[in-house]
């Protein structure tokens, strides 16, 4: 009788998550050939494709999505037995702070897979800009804290990345010849700062036509033609694209860290600051 491998099965769902078989194999700590062998293999056993290669990109077809769901079932099955049979099983509250354009890209990845592999944790999460999280009043009130920092600062963070900041907008949206307009979160964020900063040192005229905190805030002021914003690349969101343009000047890069705190779950902590250290490309 034909049997599944579940360790073909995890790095297909991986694949699929990550976005990439490069990415599926920085996480599993495999080669990108072996990620592809693997698949190669499952191919064969069920006698169907399950990608299609789509410019330099390969995305599920039909029966691949199907295989998908039926794989997370297969897996989600797996661990709730180890699971269950664990002596120490996590269990507890965690507070996440993370910046909101992180609340909204990286989160949704991480959430329901995390919450369905420790059902007994619950995550209590905070969106605020990175400097507010930092802040000697909210600081200890986390366990967990992802955060933006200038390369140029010693934290005592784990560095997660050195990210490329870009500027962001609609691309069907042009930019005004006569000046640069902007949407950007408040003062204190380290996008607005270091956006002003380069900006001053070139001459091409801009504005700030809209502020506003919460990134989706920023998203629908962006589709509505208000102007560019600056983020870390590794938090786009899908709605937006990269823009390029000899107006706009290079803004350089920030770090992206992750400050463990104090806690009374220490193992809960590590197990979701695992998730997210996946996660972060």
């Amino acid at each position: 009788m034909k049997q599944l491998s579940l360790d073909i099965l995890r790095t297909f769902v991986t694949i699929v998550e990550l976005g990439s078989f490069k990415k599926a194999g920085e996480s599993l700590g495999r080669t990108q050939p072996a990620i592809s062998l693997q698949i190669k293999r499952l191919e064969q056993q069920i006698g169907k494709r399950i990608f299609e290669k789509r410019g330099q990109s390969y995305q599920l077809n039909k029966d691949g999505d199907w295989l998908y769901a039926k794989a997370k079932q297969m897996l989600a099955l797996n661990d709730s037995i180890f699971r269950d049979l664990e002596e120490n099983a996590l269990r507890g509250q965690l507070r996440l702070g993370i910046p909101s354009e992180f609340a909204t890209t990286l989160l949704p990845n991480i959430i329901g897979e995390f919450s369905q592999r420790y059902p007994d944790v619950t995550l209590d999460v905070t969106s605020a800009l990175s400097r507010h999280l930092l802040s000697e009043q909210y600081r200890t009130q986390f366990d967990l804290i992802l955060a933006l920092v200038r390369p140029d600062i010693t934290t005592d963070a784990e560095l997660l990345k050195n990210d490329e900041l870009v500027w962001v907008g609609d691309a069907a949206m042009p930019i005004a010849q006569h000046s640069i307009s902007l949407v950007l979160a408040p003062e204190g964020c380290v996008y607005r700062s270091r956006v002003i900063h380069k900006l001053k040192q070139q001459t091409h005229a801009w504005k700030i036509t809209y502020t506003n905190a919460d990134l989706y805030g920023l998203i629908a002021a962006i589709k509505q033609g208000l102007g560019l914003t600056a983020l870390a690349k590794s938090s786009l969101p899908k709605e937006l694209n990269i823009i390029k343009d000899s107006r706009l000047p290079t803004l350089g890069n920030i770090d992206v860290c992750l400050f463990k705190q104090q806690t009374q779950h220490p193992q809960v902590a590590e197990a979701l600051a695992s998730y997210i250290r996946t996660r972060i490309n």
